[in-house]
């Protein structure tokens, strides 16, 4: 009983020093982690800019607005860039999230305000399609802000 008493003591007094090691390595570090963005990269069909930015200075600006309201993101941006060929994008959305927790259960939290915005999941699926016609969405980057300590 003696035996097992101090290997497990020992494996825990083993435990307790790894754990303490790594917040001692993490607190070594020069930054912390900070907010997570995503940068949607977007391509308007020829022609068609004004007529997506209608979309996005409508309903994608009350859908982002609603879940700004409700805390589900911090912010987001729209961004217009030059493309260097014909298969970048020429916008990018931005949306800005407090962390990477903050995208667990992401659907669950975005779906009343699509509901609201929308009138339902079906409503908005058929928006997407719809949208299709007048951009193509090139990709979607998922990033991470460090900050500088």
């Amino acid at each position: 009983m003696k035996i097992k008493t101090r290997a497990l003591g020992a494996l825990l007094g083993m435990l307790a020093f790894g754990v303490l090691a790594n917040a001692a390595v993490a607190a070594d570090r020069p930054y912390t982690e900070g907010a997570v963005i995503n940068v949607s990269a977007i391509r308007t069909q020829p022609g068609m800019f004004d007529e997506y930015m209608k979309y996005v200075a409508g309903p994608y600006r009350q859908l982002m607005e609603e879940q700004k309201k409700a805390g589900i993101i911090l912010g987001w941006s729209v961004y217009s860039v030059v493309p260097q060929g014909p298969n970048d994008p020429d916008l990018y959305l931005i949306t800005t999230y407090k962390n990477m927790a903050a995208l667990d259960g992401l659907d669950e939290k975005t779906d009343p305000s699509v509901d609201k915005v929308f009138g339902s999941m079906e409503k908005s699926t058929a928006a997407a399609i719809d949208r299709e016609k007048i951009r193509k969405l090139m990709g979607d980057q998922l990033m991470r802000e460090l900050v500088l300590k």
